[in-house]
């Protein structure tokens, strides 16, 4: 895969593939039963830099430099990114070789807020840069679908609005710290008995922020001292630009018993009630009992939570399995990680003390409820509308790419594939196809199974010029 590791615990690190005159060829899997259209970023040697598709069509991309750090270029190695159209669990092929094609190689332009912050900043002269020592004012991203605006101090989303409306959404993010208990039964790895509630996050030092803006994609890299978050938009019609792709690395090595959240703040009349999912397969509605504990309202969220009025729904997907509740009306909030100093008599014998620089990957996900619709009270179950279900696939099923190890030979060609025959309905997953084994022995028999999931979903949320690439089974088994 694209992806290798430094040690056994570091975070995966892109491969770099190197350019010459010669094609140098990249196969891309899409795990999807449907057909998509995806951003594909790669990192390459240099600058000039040609994509071409497998006919040898040249392909319009967007080059950016590759950071290491906020304020730290890495030398010699560059993000192309381009939009692909792959087939339903398909191949599709790029190739890519040294040149420049100015009509179709596009330059993302940077903006780094110092916020007073004496750093210096790398430079190419491939890339526009302005540095912007001190300034607090808000700024603007925005997308066919969507413009969301952040905070100039923090980097964090404030609000967003639909393109189609005139009033913005609330949409405040900020991190907090939970502490434990001074005395008797204290946090551990099954335990959450916090001090009281969460109290803002201060760092250190004010976050240094990185606005990159391109045509296929523009985001926000917000650094502070024990994490960095990313909050990119996609300007691709259809899912990918319908939401908001969030990621936290999360580093708390230094901390002595501290649990780091992110809450949202939102504008949601939500009245007490957030939904969380069980194992992907259903969703049910949580009440805040004030009553209770402060932990007693907190839920596991294996792949998305909710909150929701009779207007609209902003939905958080994850892509790996965290706590979630919603303490106010209008809130999520989230755990992203855990230090814990001593053992809660559970069964484990130790504290949590073995942290490693964690990624978290979310999408924000907001809808408005077709006219004329009403939220079912009482129910014990909920639902995703098809475009959530989609946006979850999107982002626990990314295209894999896979770098061509050596280069083709003359006359020799990589070619797409597509295993359908068309595209599963929406709603429909492929859970598993397995060989069965034999009646009488162990030995894999002629039989296949073939496992789908057929999800069910809220046909209240607008659906419509999504620009999704399948369509549903119209209620049919």
């Amino acid at each position: 895969m694209d992806d290798t590791r430094l040690n056994h615990d570091a975070l995966p690190e892109r491969t770099v593939i190197q350019l010459d005159s010669s094609p140098r060829f990249v196969v891309l899997f899409n795990p999807l039963e449907q057909e998509r259209l995806s951003v594909v970023s790669l990192l390459v040697n240099s600058p000039r830099v040609r994509v071409l598709s497998e006919e040898g069509q040249p392909l319009a991309v967007q080059i950016s430099a590759h950071w290491r750090s906020a304020t730290d270029m890495v030398p010699d190695v560059y993000q192309v990114s381009v939009p692909i159209r792959l087939p339903a669990l398909g191949l599709g092929v790029l190739q890519l070789q040294l040149g420049l094609d100015g009509h179709r190689t596009l330059p993302s332009s940077v903006r780094v807020y110092l916020h007073g912050r004496q750093l210096s900043v790398s430079r190419h002269d491939a890339f526009p840069l302005h540095v912007i020592d001190s300034g607090s004012s808000d700024f603007a991203l925005s997308n066919r679908y969507m413009q969301v605006w952040f905070s100039g101090l923090t980097g964090l989303p404030k609000s967003i609005r639909r393109v189609d409306e005139e009033q913005d959404q609330q949409m405040n993010m900020e991190f907090l710290i939970y502490g434990t208990r001074t005395s008797k039964d204290k946090s551990g790895a099954y335990l959450f008995l916090p001090d009281g509630e969460a109290k803002p996050y201060s760092p250190k030092d004010p976050p240094v922020l990185r606005v990159t803006e391109g045509p296929f994609y523009s985001e926000v890299v917000a650094y502070y001292e024990h994490v960095h978050q990313v909050v990119r938009l996609y300007n691709l019609p259809g899912v990918e630009g319908l939401s908001l792709d969030v990621s936290s690395v999360v580093d708390i090595r230094d901390y002595v018993n501290k649990e780091l959240a992110l809450r949202i703040h939102t504008d949601i009349d939500s009245q007490g009630t957030f939904f969380t999912d069980l194992n992907g397969f259903q969703v049910q509605p949580r009440r805040y009992l004030k009553k209770l504990p402060l932990q007693a309202n907190f839920y596991p969220m294996p792949v998305m939570a909710y909150i929701q009025d009779a207007q609209k729904r902003l939905t958080l997907h994850t892509a790996q399995a965290l706590g979630v509740s919603s303490l106010r009306d209008g809130q999520l909030e989230v755990i992203l990680d855990r230090r814990l100093m001593q053992d809660d008599n559970r069964g484990l014998g130790q504290g949590l003390k073995d942290n490693k620089r964690t990624c978290n990957r979310f999408r924000l996900l907001l809808e408005r409820r077709t006219v004329g619709s009403e939220v079912q009270e009482g129910r014990s179950t909920s639902y995703p509308s098809l475009l959530s279900h989609l946006t979850s696939m999107y982002l626990n099923t990314p295209v894999l790419a896979l770098p061509v190890a050596k280069r083709q030979l003359p006359g020799s060609s990589l070619h797409s594939f597509h295993p359908l025959a068309s595209a599963l309905p929406c709603d429909f997953h492929l859970l598993n196809l397995r060989t069965l084994p034999g009646e009488e022995d162990n030995l894999p028999s002629s039989d296949t199974a073939f496992i789908l999931h057929r999800k069910g979903f809220d046909c209240s949320l607008e659906a419509k010029n999504l620009g999704f690439n399948c369509t549903t089974s119209q209620g049919k088994p």
